[in-house]
């Protein structure tokens, strides 16, 4: 009787010990591990940035012809808006967030429904690539400007063009609306026989006539913004200096040796108090707008920096490059994340 129970608890020990879980390193072998999906992200250069008015979200928009829209809080890319058919130039919210305005090499204006990402009305008129877009402050209005010597104004709900503005221009490299959209200004870039000049234009946009314009500057300029109060304006140079202008007289009354390349893109904080530049020497400095002085350089992209933007509290910025990344700051200028397509 004893041998029987021996014999009996023998096997089933033995059963126990064939049953047990293999170690983990033979689970490894056993258990094919699942690649992580490829990271979204721009396949060309990143022209123009922008956050939404909430500041919950920002949009990206590159020469693969793709805009995207982010989370600002994870990174997560949240819809991709596909339509144009070639390089995104130019991005802006409208003030309710609803509303996506864009511009394109392939001369197109396109107005997308920011939720459902669908396309609402493509404007049509511009003969060459559009430059620069922007909402009027009421959202009811869409500014735009091209390469074909042109600025057009384009009524939102109509979805059709209301003001051309034409004169003895030459390529419009940017515009802008002034805080309270009553007048708009836009740089004028003339170019002979490797000689730059431009002039910087002040248009009123009810009756549509010139109210003043700024003496001509020797050189390339490509961004140009009001300040938030309406009194100054900011543009950045090709010789890498910064201008602000008395809004009223044209006169200059600050200049800033900023870059070691030029500046591409400039814009004021939200609350006036400083200004942000990024140019092609890869840099993103931040600048006190009442003494001039730098306060951080941002540096971290291997190539041009196209775009920079603040979020509506002036505690972060994004950056667009021509390296094809897309990154996010903190003002003081910690890194908080790189956005970049991986295979």
């Amino acid at each position: 009787m004893k041998l029987s129970k021996f014999i009996f608890y023998f096997f089933i020990i033995v059963s126990i010990s064939a049953c047990k879980t293999p170690p983990v390193q033979e689970l490894e072998l056993i258990v094919e591990k699942i690649p992580e999906p490829p990271k979204p992200g721009h396949t060309s250069l990143v022209r123009s940035v922008v956050f939404s008015p909430d500041g919950k979200q920002f949009l990206s928009g590159s020469g693969d012809r793709s805009i995207m829209l982010w989370d600002t809080k994870t990174g997560n890319l949240i819809k991709t808006f596909k339509g144009h058919t070639s390089g995104v130039t130019s991005l802006a919210f409208s003030p309710d967030g609803k509303q996506i305005v864009s511009g394109s090499i392939d001369k197109n204006v396109k107005l997308w429904d920011t939720q459902t990402g669908g396309l609402i009305n493509t404007f049509t008129g511009h003969e060459h690539m559009v430059t620069s877009v922007s909402f009027s402050p009421d959202g009811k209005q869409i500014l735009s400007s091209a390469a074909d010597y042109t600025v057009r104004l384009w009524d939102v709900a109509a979805q059709r063009q209301i003001r051309l503005f034409i004169g003895n221009f030459s390529m419009i490299t940017s515009a802008a609306f002034n805080p309270d959209g009553k007048q708009i200004v836009f740089i004028d870039q003339s170019e002979n026989l490797g000689n730059f000049a431009a002039t910087i234009r002040l248009y009123d946009t009810v009756t549509g006539k010139e109210v003043r314009s700024f003496p001509r500057y020797r050189e390339t300029l490509y961004s140009i913004s009001f300040s938030p109060d309406g009194r100054y304006i900011l543009f950045g140079c090709g010789d890498g200096t910064i201008k602000l202008c008395d809004a009223l007289s044209g006169k200059e009354i600050k200049k800033i040796s900023a870059h070691a390349g030029w500046i591409n893109t400039v814009s004021f904080s939200p609350d006036g108090k400083q200004i942000i530049s990024g140019s092609n020497d890869n840099t993103i400095k931040l600048w006190d707008t009442v003494t001039g002085r730098e306060i951080k350089i941002f540096s971290d992209h291997t190539s041009w920096v196209i775009s920079v933007a603040f979020n509506p509290s002036g505690t972060e910025i994004i950056s667009g490059s021509r390296d094809t990344s897309i990154k996010q700051w903190e003002i003081n200028g910690h890194l908080i994340r790189t956005i970049k397509k991986e295979d």
